[in-house]
């Protein structure tokens, strides 16, 4: 009689598992065709909304043109230097952000002292959870009065210098550059962590000092992880609008240091309000053509993790 009580009670135990685990099976595929769907229903919104006015003004006179002037007598879209300006500010915010993000990885993940990583890490948890906007006013306050002065400073002689009040490339793209810090630590740290620790004591075994095995061993090891963590920060400075706006000066001109700058991102922002027809079409093709920056990215990222993989 107890062998039978036990038989059903595992009997019942195995149905009311794989119930559980089909109810489960079905959850994740609805959650997966949604999200499929999501991204394919943007994407053909993107397409269709963008392409009038690709074909109304041309792509060339779009991506080619130096003149922005939408609502001028004889208008203009050419989209040019935003797109230089936000290929170049993003990279130089990369080029500023990931060294400083990989090495406070490096420093939180292998050598600091626990009562000061105590203090760090909530620290960078802290500036990853500060809203865009709060960059961008400390960036008005603080960052473009001392850009102005070295303006000033300069080109004081200069009588074809537009003085731009700080509000220029150097300002966004030292914003930027703190933005993306939170993301590109926090990720690179836990890729480090991630390595197992056989690999370090290995070197350590083999005569490698602490800083030999941390550049030669272990940054390799968790290259994915940094790769992903370059990537994510990269997508947050080339999709900032709200900080970017307050801190460039929102000026059509070619990527110059200390000239008035408009990103992709803030040409949209700051002009979707009040457009309408080819203007307001123009617009979203300039959202099209960030779109497909980022697609790119995702794509040599992609290709590189399979290449990591492959060889592996």
């Amino acid at each position: 009689m107890e062998d039978k009580k036990s038989k059903f009670s595992i009997l019942s135990a195995k149905g009311s598992r794989s119930a559980v685990e089909t109810t489960a099976q079905i959850i994740f595929t609805i959650c997966s065709v949604v999200a499929v769907v999501a991204v394919f229903s943007i994407t053909l919104y993107m397409i269709i909304s963008g392409t009038p006015a690709i074909f109304k003004v041309g792509l060339l006179d779009i991506l080619f043109g130096s003149v922005w002037a939408p609502t001028a007598a004889t208008p203009s879209y050419g989209i040019l230097y935003i797109i230089l300006t936000s290929i170049v500010g993003t990279a130089l915010a990369i080029l500023i952000g990931v060294p400083i993000g990989i090495l406070t990885a490096v420093f939180l993940a292998e050598a600091a002292p626990k009562k000061l990583a105590a203090v760090v890490k909530p620290a960078v948890e802290l500036l990853a959870g500060i809203p865009s906007v709060i960059y961008g006013l400390v960036g008005i306050l603080v960052l473009n009065p001392v850009m102005y002065k070295l303006e000033l400073f300069l080109f004081q002689n200069s009588k074809t210098h537009q003085f731009t009040g700080g509000a220029n490339l150097i300002s966004a793209v030292i914003v930027l550059a703190i933005m993306i810090l939170p993301t590109v630590i926090n990720i690179s740290e836990s890729a480090l962590k991630a390595v197992p620790q056989n690999l370090k004591s290995a070197s350590l075994a083999l005569g490698a000092s602490h800083i030999q095995t941390i550049f030669k061993v272990m940054i390799p090891a968790a290259k994915s992880g940094i790769i992903t963590a370059i990537v994510l920060g990269t997508g947050r400075a080339i999709g900032e609008a709200m900080a970017i706006t307050l801190v460039a000066g929102s000026s059509v001109n070619p990527p110059f240091p200390f000239n008035s700058v408009r990103f992709l991102t803030t040409a949209i922002v700051s002009e979707m309000g009040y457009a309408a027809d080819l203007h307001r079409e123009a617009l979203i093709a300039t959202g099209v053509v960030l779109f497909v920056f980022i697609l790119i990215i995702n794509f040599c990222v992609a290709r590189l993790n399979k290449g990591e993989s492959g060889h592996a």
